[in-house]
């Protein structure tokens, strides 16, 4: 059983290279894109069609670029993420907090307070998955929707070990099983692009829906 308590998963799945304090890691800012610009339009077209206007939106786990599509508004986005200076450039967010969910995975935000939720090219770095998804289930409103992405790149120093033993379908699996373990009656995996495409960052997506009964 792994540290956070899943049976099917070895013992030390969620460790990492570098063990240090996250919080060091991300202390100095990124100003980048870690998916380049196909897979960026993948994510976008994906939450065009899964987050609807007017609805408000939590961008997990963020940085200083959202990809939510332009020309569409939201009540409200709120942002997450570890670096203060990114999450202030990001002209999308409303509102932000730093917080480090392998330290503390408890969102601070009321139960069924926003609509969907975006996670983009960074579940590799959760320790505490099934906690922090726990959590996503807790806020998200009845027929709230996650939508995780990523591609093939991470930090492999802050990646978790599973993770960097599996590859694009296999993580799929593995992430459709965090989500399943968290309360998400329904799950659905994507692939938005093609791997072996050349010059292209492959990308996929696990959509959990939390279902219009009191599931989770």
């Amino acid at each position: 059983m792994t540290e956070d308590g899943s049976p099917e998963l070895p013992p030390r799945a969620f460790a990492k290279a570098d063990s240090s304090p996250d919080t060091a890691f991300y202390a100095d800012p990124r100003f980048v894109t870690h998916i380049d610009d196909g897979a960026i339009a993948a994510v976008t077209k994906l939450y065009h069609a899964l987050f609807p206007a007017g609805g408000t939106v939590l961008d997990l786990m963020s940085s200083w670029v959202s990809h939510l599509p332009e020309g569409v508004a939201y009540a409200e986005v709120i942002g997450h993420g570890m670096n203060a200076a990114e999450l202030a450039a990001n002209p999308r967010l409303d509102r932000w907090f730093v917080q480090d969910l392998n330290s503390d995975p408890k969102l601070p935000l009321a139960d069924a307070s926003v609509d969907v939720v975006g996670i983009c090219v960074s579940i590799q770095y959760l320790q505490r998955p099934v906690e922090v998804l726990g959590e996503v289930v807790r806020v998200l409103r009845r027929g709230g929707v996650v939508a995780i992405t990523f591609s093939n790149r991470c930090f492999p120093t802050k990646a978790v070990a599973i993770w960097q033993g599996l590859e694009g379908r296999d993580q799929c699996g593995l992430v459709s099983l965090y989500l399943q373990r968290a309360g998400f009656p329904s799950v659905e995996a994507l692939e938005l692009v093609s791997p072996g495409r050349w010059g292209r960052d492959p990308l996929w997506a696990v959509i959990g829906r939390k279902g219009e009964r009191n599931e989770g």
